[in-house]
C-alpha cells in the first residue's frame, strides 16, 4: 500500500515536471520581458510595453477577432456534432473508424486542403467554372484570406466536429438517455420536447468544460489562421508571432506583453468556470441532502 502510494507521487512529480513547470518558466520568462527586466533592449523595470499594448486598438480588434472566429467555429461544430451523434443514435449505427481520420491531420494540413478547395484557383471554383455558374474564375468570391475567416471557420469545424461527434455519442451512453428518453415517453412527452429539454441541455451541460477549452483552442490557433487569414485583422497568435519575429526590437518585448495578457485572460475565464463548477456541484449537493 505505501509503495502504491510512493509511485502515485511519483507520476504526479513527473506529470508537474514535464507539464507545469514548463509553462510556468514560460509565462514567467515572458513576463521579466515584457516588463523589460530581461531581453536585448532591457533597461530596466519598466511598463512603457504593457501600456503600449492596453492602448493600441490591434490588441483589442485582434483578441475580438480572434473570439468572433472560435465562437462561429464551435456554434456551427456542436450543431453537426449533435445533429450526427443524435442520428447515429437513433438509427443504431456503431461510430465508424471514418470519424477519427480527421483528429490524426495536423491543422497546417487541414488548412491547405481548405486553401485548395475554397481559393480562386482551387477545386470548388473551377468546378463552378466549369458548369457556367461564373465567366471568370477570378470572379470567385474571396472565401481565402477574407475579413469574415470563412477558410478559417471552415477548417476548424472540419477539425472540431469529429471530436464531438465521438464525445456526444459516448455521453450518450454514459448518461443513459436512452433510458431517460422511454421514461419521458412514458410520462407524454414529444420527440421535440425530450430533444430540447432532455438531450440537448443533458449533453452540452456534460461537455461544457470542453466546449470553453476548445473555445481556447480555437483562439489560439496559429497556422489555420497564418495559411488562410488577412493581414488586417489578425488572430491573437499571428498578431504575437508577427511581433515576435520582426526586425524591430521594440516589437519583441510588446509580443511577450500579448502573450502573457493572453495568459492571464485565459487562466482567469478558466477559474471562474471552475469556480462555477464547484458552486453548483455543492449546491446540488446540498438540495440532494436537504
Amino acid at each position: 500500500m505505501k509503495q502504491t502510494r510512493q509511485i502515485a507521487i511519483l507520476y504526479k512529480v513527473i506529470f508537474v515536471c514535464l507539464t507545469v513547470v514548463p509553462v510556468m518558466a514560460g509565462l514567467i520568462y515572458a513576463l521579466l520581458y515584457s516588463f523589460g527586466i530581461i531581453g536585448i533592449m532591457n533597461n530596466g523595470f519598466t511598463g512603457k510595453y504593457w501600456i503600449a499594448v492596453l492602448l493600441s486598438d490591434m490588441f483589442w480588434v485582434s483578441l475580438g477577432y480572434s473570439l468572433y472566429i472560435a465562437l462561429v467555429s464551435i456554434t456551427i461544430s456542436l450543431v453537426f456534432a449533435l445533429s450526427i451523434s443524435l442520428f447515429i443514435k437513433k438509427r443504431n449505427i456503431t461510430i465508424s473508424y471514418l470519424f477519427y481520420i480527421p483528429l490524426c491531420f495536423p491543422a497546417v494540413v487541414m488548412a491547405f486542403y481548405s486553401f485548395q478547395l475554397w481559393s480562386k484557383s482551387g477545386w470548388i471554383s473551377r468546378i463552378i467554372y466549369q458548369i457556367g455558374g461564373i465567366k471568370e474564375i477570378s470572379s470567385f468570391p474571396d472565401l481565402t484570406n477574407d475579413t469574415l475567416g470563412f477558410s478559417i471557420v471552415f477548417t476548424s469545424v472540419l477539425m472540431i466536429v469529429p471530436f464531438f461527434t465521438i464525445l456526444f455519442s459516448n455521453l450518450y451512453h454514459s448518461e443513459k438517455l436512452h433510458e431517460l428518453k422511454k421514461v419521458a415517453q412514458n410520462l407524454g412527452a414529444s420527440s421535440f420536447q425530450i430533444l430540447i429539454k432532455i438531450t440537448i441541455p443533458v449533453l452540452l451541460k456534460r461537455s461544457w468544460f470542453t466546449i470553453c477549452l476548445f473555445i481556447i483552442f480555437v483562439m489560439s490557433s496559429y497556422e489555420i489562421p497564418l495559411l488562410l487569414g488577412k493581414q488586417n485583422p489578425q488572430m491573437i497568435s499571428v498578431l504575437t508571432m508577427q511581433k515576435l519575429q520582426r526586425f524591430n526590437l521594440n516589437d519583441i518585448p510588446q509580443a511577450y506583453t500579448i502573450a502573457s495578457l493572453y495568459v492571464m485572460i485565459t487562466i482567469f475565464v478558466l477559474t471562474l468556470l471552475s469556480i462555477g463548477g464547484i458552486k453548483k456541484r455543492f449546491i446540488t449537493k446540498r438540495r440532494a441532502y436537504a
